[in-house]
């Protein structure tokens, strides 16, 4: 291959050499979002060699966004993200070849846009994009690459790719059925710290780098949470969700959801922290904790703790009592109540801001 001497710092590496160096060359990404998430995992994979690159995004850059999505500056307010975007990246590395889609990825255009594209980077910062590329990656079985940010927090996972066991997980694996839209925030609405994208779009780059060259243990079946506040992380094995039903071509064509339930129409109650104590010092509900186990810190005034990963296969064993869920920032707590209000004929409330908000309340 040309220009070795470019790349010769990570091909000296043990284990990676002259042939993942070509597999790079000879991959195709589609990155999905050219903001926080997808502007880090292109220019690491521009950097690393990877040939072929597509990114999808409609928007124009705006001035917020120039705290954390270090591609764009001043000058490119109004102009189009993926057309700055490939501008600065073919100066960095003439080699790669760059495609832009300046539109939003539909249900309609998602199979046609995904196709020949060896695996999608899930750049995106909504609930129903997500769904929408796990269930497309499922369809065309190329390996998809999560990312999230929220608020300090952040995660990194890969779907639709074996484990060591040979077993491929799905984003519908940790979270079956899309939330309601009042609980499906983005950077916009729930804010964000600059650099924790930064830190979650590389490591989008690194999970692609080692599909693609076959280096090292990807995360797939495996989901990685980094904390920015306290500079720690933590992963959780994610079950398999066998009430999940293959997806068709067909199903996703045809379906705006494939959801097994609807949770729409189901309204949680977000309680503050004084009506939260009230509540739990009367004894009027069942305090759950739906964080996983690793996560800290630790509390004492919870009744139960069943994590998100394995709440679908225990809401049959949570007493017939108003409950009122607890999770970190009050996010995934919402979504928790809504999925035992639908299963149980039980009063259900989350706890807004979750046990950030209760510590910062209370001590």
């Amino acid at each position: 291959m040309e220009n070795q001497q470019r790349y010769i710092r990570q091909m000296i590496l043990p284990g990676f050499g002259l042939t993942a160096q070509e597999n790079l060359a000879r991959a195709r990404v589609l990155i999905v979002g050219m903001g926080a998430l997808g502007c880090p995992a292109l220019q690491y994979l521009v950097g690393a060699g990877v040939g072929q690159i597509g990114i999808v995004d409609p928007d124009l850059v705006s001035e917020s966004n120039l705290h954390r999505q270090l591609l764009y500056g001043p000058a490119d307010i109004g102009k189009s993200k993926v057309a700055i975007a490939a501008g600065a990246m073919q100066l960095q590395n003439p080699a790669i070849q760059i495609s832009t889609y300046p539109i939003a990825i539909e249900r309609q255009n998602a199979l046609d846009l995904m196709e020949g594209y060896d695996l999608v980077i899930d750049a995106t910062d909504n609930f129903q994009a997500k769904y929408l590329l796990n269930d497309a990656t499922a369809v065309l079985d190329i390996p998809l690459i999560y990312g999230a940010v929220t608020r300090y927090q952040g995660q990194v996972s890969v779907f639709h790719f074996p484990d060591q066991d040979a077993i491929s997980y799905s984003y519908r694996d940790l979270f079956p059925v899309k939330p309601v839209d009042t609980i499906s925030g983005s950077c916009e609405s729930l804010g964000v710290i600059g650099v924790l994208p930064g830190i979650i779009g590389c490591l989008q780059a690194a999970e692609a780098i080692k599909i693609i060259t076959g280096i090292g243990k990807p995360l797939a079946g495996r989901l990685y949470t980094h904390d920015f506040l306290e500079t720690s992380n933590y992963e959780i094995a994610i079950q398999k969700n066998h009430q999940i039903q293959t997806m068709t071509r067909d199903a996703f064509l045809l379906s705006d959801n494939h959801a097994m339930i609807d949770l729409d129409e189901i309204d949680v109650d977000e309680v503050s922290v004084e009506t939260f104590l009230e509540l739990k010092n009367k004894g009027d509900v069942f305090v759950l904790d739906v964080r996983e186990r690793e996560e800290y810190p630790p509390i004492d005034f919870s009744d139960a703790q069943i994590p998100m990963s394995e709440l679908t296969q225990q809401i049959d064993s949570l007493p017939n009592k108003d409950i009122c869920v607890i999770c970190h920032q009050g996010i995934r707590s919402v979504y928790a109540a809504q999925q035992i209000q639908a299963k149980k004929s039980v009063k259900t409330y989350s706890l807004k801001g979750g046990i950030t908000a209760y510590f910062n309340k209370t001590t």
